[in-house]
């Protein structure tokens, strides 16, 4: 035998037996682990040797390696492809926080609002009553996100204190040693057109009357009189029409006495009735002027008896009311009105601080042209000067300039001096109180905090009328179940999705608009107390099954152009997002996707497109989508898909508005009461 043959048997013995000790290793280890896999093959069961001997060893190792390598083949062939262990995946985490809003849940579940509506279609909420502005309470917060196959976490909260009260305070009660006599403020008070104006006017020896509208007056007017004899009276003039009834108590609550006058042809009246409350609530002492002593049917006795029934009585009759019998258009007796307005004020005592931080009284406020937003004031207390730094309401202003009543420009004005201040940086409102602050960043502060009180009461307010409606929803809703309580859960389910099932129809906030009239108001007045009395006449607006209001704007100053731009798309507008092409049998149409920025599309409209303002095209929608469903109304914060009759190009930033044109007269049954 060859060297070379020896060599290659030796290594083949040592291959053998190092594979035949690994076999046995490998043999023993499952073993161990799992015993019962094996199966001894009858030809090693039946070897003499077996218990001891190591060929038995090696044998038994040599079947079971072979057995174990045929069943793992037989297995790997029977799996196939390896199964994918089945991971749970993990729901949205949603971060939620009291009184969230319809439109923020939908953003911070990532959806559009219309999830959320359909996520509370089927619960106990007043779908019809949300809007994306609506506030949620906890419990449909977390119902919303439920059926959505979300999970909540409460957003963390940081530590706030309570708002520290900045606001404005008056200054304690003024040493009586520091007090001096200050002209009265006498207001003018009755029923409309029974002279109040002309009183003033001949008081004044100017032609006021003649600039009003009709000759009645519209608004406050605030004079300072100064007799032959001296002495000065402030007077107001407050309007006689039975819409400024807010401006008579506001003017009584900043008087000192009340001079009510009233027609000797014509007697007690509704206004006459009203200003006499007023002038009682504020506990302020009235002076009767009764006018129009001049003409043949004046008759100021049977005017002394109607008064005795509203707690008016005359000297003459026992009480301690003066009775004046004037004729403003000629001027009689109207000194003997003054002087015995003077008598009065002396019994009064009227006195005031001249010195230190102002106080004061918007009596009406307004936009002029040339001078911005001016107030016409009383000064209560104080000095106003220019330069100080006031604020009203939640307005402020650093004083610029100032005029009396003839539009004189003055440098102070002191107690119970009706004063125009130019200077505001917004308008506040008639009624507000006038005080003084340090400094700019003190009335910031102040008109700041006043903004945050005003916002907390208003949510407090919505929350409320939120409730309310929720729960007369409910009381509904458990009356309906109650119709079901007899079957069973599946049968009530089934039952109550048959009753319900037409609110499936369409998405909440898709359905159309109720089918009636509708007429949009865009109020502008002169002065603030105009607007405030249109604004008191339409809160007595109960005609709207026939004719809805629908108040757009309200504000102070001149009619605009954006007044009328605003009135000519009132119904809003929507904003083109991107643009598609879309094949309609062989045609290609272009289509907008649009977001709804204000109000709401309906496809029975006219529309206009404005592109940088132009108009440039008008027509009818041919289609009007909301995600793939054909809609008739499409509002505000939602998405839609858009086609026009025309051919016409669409480009990104476009505006789509649109609009009615209506031409009929209207007659409903609400009487205003004038």
């Amino acid at each position: 035998m060859s060297g070379k043959l020896l060599s290659k048997l030796k290594q083949l013995v040592w291959y053998t037996t190092a594979c035949r000790q690994l076999q046995a290793l490998y043999c023993e280890r499952i073993l161990k682990t799992s015993p019962a896999v094996l199966i001894l093959p009858s030809s090693c069961r039946k070897s003499a040797n077996f218990q001891s001997s190591s060929y038995a060893t090696n044998a038994f190792a040599s079947c079971a390696f072979n057995q174990m390598r045929t069943f793992s083949t037989k297995q790997t062939k029977n799996m196939g492809k390896p199964k994918i262990p089945n991971v749970k995946q993990a729901k949205f985490e949603v971060e939620i926080k009291q009184g969230m809003t319809v439109a923020e849940l939908a953003q911070a579940m990532n959806k559009d609002i219309d999830h959320v509506y359909e996520a509370l279609l089927h619960t106990t909420l007043d779908l019809d009553s949300l809007e994306p502005d609506s506030i949620l309470n906890e419990e449909w917060i977390k119902e919303a996100i439920k059926k959505s196959g979300m999970k909540y976490k409460w957003a963390k909260l940081t530590e706030s204190k309570v708002k520290e009260n900045k606001d404005a305070q008056k200054r304690p009660p003024a040493d009586p040693s520091q007090l001096v006599l200050r002209p009265p403020v006498v207001t003018i008070m009755g029923h409309v057109d029974h002279g109040k104006t002309t009183l003033l006017d001949s008081l004044r020896k100017t032609q006021v009357a003649a600039m009003e509208a009709g000759g009645i007056t519209q608004h406050i007017g605030a004079f300072l009189v100064q007799l032959p004899s001296g002495e000065k009276i402030t007077f107001l003039d407050t309007p006689g029409h039975a819409a400024f009834s807010a401006m008579r108590a506001r003017g009584a609550l900043v008087t000192d006495i009340v001079v009510l006058v009233v027609a000797a042809d014509d007697g007690v009246m509704k206004q006459t009735i009203e200003s006499i409350n007023h002038a009682k609530t504020a506990k302020v002492p009235i002076i009767l002027a009764i006018n129009k002593c001049d003409k043949h049917e004046a008759n100021p006795e049977r005017v002394k008896k109607e008064l005795l029934s509203y707690g008016v009585v005359c000297e003459e009759y026992g009480g301690d009311v003066q009775a004046v019998h004037i004729s403003a258009v000629k001027g009689e007796n109207i000194m003997a009105l003054a002087e015995a307005t003077v008598a009065l004020a002396e019994m009064l005592e009227l006195k005031a601080d001249p010195k230190g931080m102002v106080e004061g009284i918007v009596i009406e406020s307004r936009t002029d042209k040339g001078k911005g937003p001016v107030t016409t004031a009383i000064i209560q207390r104080g000095t106003l000067k220019k330069g100080c730094i006031l604020v009203a309401g939640k307005a402020w202003a650093k004083v610029r300039l100032m005029y009396d009543e003839n539009n004189k420009g003055i440098t102070q004005a002191g107690p119970s001096t009706p004063v125009e201040i130019v200077g505001w940086k917004n308008l506040p409102s008639a009624g507000d109180e006038i005080l003084e602050v340090e400094s700019e960043h003190r009335a910031r502060e102040v008109v700041e905090f006043r903004n945050y009180v005003e916002g907390q009461e208003k949510m407090q307010e919505d929350q409320q009328i939120i409730d309310v409606k929720q729960k007369e929803h409910r009381e509904v809703y458990k009356k309906e179940r109650e119709g079901f309580s007899h079957l069973t859960w599946r049968q009530r389910r089934a039952a109550m999705y048959k009753a319900n099932k037409h609110l499936l129809a369409s998405r909440p906030k898709e359905k159309a608009e109720k089918d009636q009239f509708t007429l949009p108001i865009i109020i502008k007045g002169d002065v603030d107390g105009s607007v405030e009395a249109i604004m008191g006449i339409l809160d007595t607006y109960d005609a709207d099954e026939e004719c809805e209001l629908d108040v757009v704007y309200v504000g102070v100053g001149d009619i605009s152009e954006n007044d009328v731009n605003l009135a000519e798309t009132f119904s809003g507008k929507a904003s083109v997002m991107a643009i598609f092409n879309v094949t309609v049998g062989k045609k290609k149409v272009q289509v907008a996707g649009c977001r709804v920025q204000k109000g709401h599309l309906e496809r029975k409209m006219k529309f206009k497109l404005l592109r940088s303002g132009d108009e440039i095209w008008k027509g009818s929608l041919t289609t009007l989508k909301h995600h793939k469903d054909d809609v008739q109304s499409v509002k505000t914060g939602m998405d839609c898909g858009v086609s026009l009759d025309g051919d016409i190009d669409f480009e990104p930033g476009d505006e789509l508005v649109c609009f009615k044109e209506v031409e009929k007269q209207q007659v409903i049954s609400w009487d205003p009461g004038f």
